[in-house]
């Protein structure tokens, strides 16, 4: 799923304007990268194309990306608002919607994977299974 799509499936789930979406998809994927291991995060990146994949591979902050560093969702939430420019009301809609649409981009054992590393109150509404087909 190339960077397009990807924004589109993001804007359409949480009704944002497309730039919105762009700039969320960017901040969380950039924040996934800080939270996870770097082994999770090279082996999702290894799944997305390279203009989504370089969002999980980029330092962040002059930090090595995959940096495994413990915070909670509510830091995760202020991070990705502060990143994309939105209030974190907007961050949390939005980044609900890029779980769902990564679980849509990845192979459902990378997507469990993912899940895995972060704490259930990241996942709580996120479904883990199968996804439906992608509506290109």
């Amino acid at each position: 799923m190339r960077f397009p799509h990807f924004v589109a499936a993001v804007a359409r789930r949480a009704e944002l304007p497309p730039e919105t979406a762009a700039a969320i998809a960017r901040a969380a994927l950039l924040t996934v990268a800080q939270r996870v291991s770097a082994g999770e995060t090279g082996d999702l990146a290894a799944q997305l194309p390279d203009d989504l994949s370089g969002y999980l591979t980029a330092p962040t902050s002059g930090d090595a990306a995959g940096g495994g560093e413990r915070f909670g969702p509510v830091e995760f939430l202020r991070r990705v608002a502060e990143r994309a420019g939105v209030e974190p009301a907007t961050a949390q809609v939005g980044v609900r919607a890029v779980f769902a649409t990564l679980r849509e981009a990845v192979t459902v054992g990378e997507f469990q994977n993912l899940i895995a590393q972060l704490p259930k109150s990241f996942t709580r509404d996120v479904d883990t299974g199968t996804p439906p087909p992608y509506d290109r």
